[in-house]
């Protein structure tokens, strides 16, 4: 399984390791056991929910009683910060309306009726401050909440080839 954890200095690394817990008690390996929390087990793990091979979610065994009491997604930064619990984690945003709207990490952002655009909070404040939207990328350069600078990836290879000031 592929996961991906941040490096503490705004960066994050790509790592892969092979599964060895079992979270749904199916009998397949779907995540990763891992200690968080420095106690000597491996009561944490990054789980692989839709079997496509990438840690999707974030499971925290808070009470060491091996069992998960919270889950977290990726804010798609490497951080492990948006809680799945339905309350936890919610993300403010403006739409290109200026309309305020709140969920994530992945919405609708650019009105194609696909839930696929996703949601980035790198400052941890609540409010989005970059989406990712197919080949381009909206910025919120000075915290204000309002999108910027739109940076889009004509040549798909991963690297910005534009810059429009909104």
């Amino acid at each position: 399984m592929d996961y991906c954890l941040g490096d503490g200095d705004g960066s994050a690394t790509m790592w892969s390791a092979e599964m060895n817990v079992d979270t749904d008690e199916d009998g397949v390996f779907d995540a990763l056991g891992l200690d968080f929390d420095g106690d000597g087990r491996f009561d944490d793990a990054l789980a692989d929910s839709d079997g496509d091979g990438t840690a999707d979610h974030l499971l925290l065994d808070l009470d060491d009683d091996g069992s998960a009491e919270a889950s977290f997604t990726d804010d798609g930064s490497g951080t492990w910060v948006i809680g799945v619990d339905g309350r936890a984690g919610q993300i403010r945003w403006l739409g290109l309306d200026g309309v305020e709207l709140t969920g994530g990490p992945l919405v609708d952002f650019d009105g194609d009726g696909q839930v696929d655009d996703r949601l980035l909070d790198v400052n941890r404040d609540g409010l989005a401050d970059r989406v990712l939207v197919a080949d381009e990328a909206y910025v919120d350069t000075d915290a204000d909440g309002h999108w910027d600078v739109k940076l889009s990836d004509v040549d798909g290879d991963g690297f910005a080839d534009a810059a429009t000031q909104l």
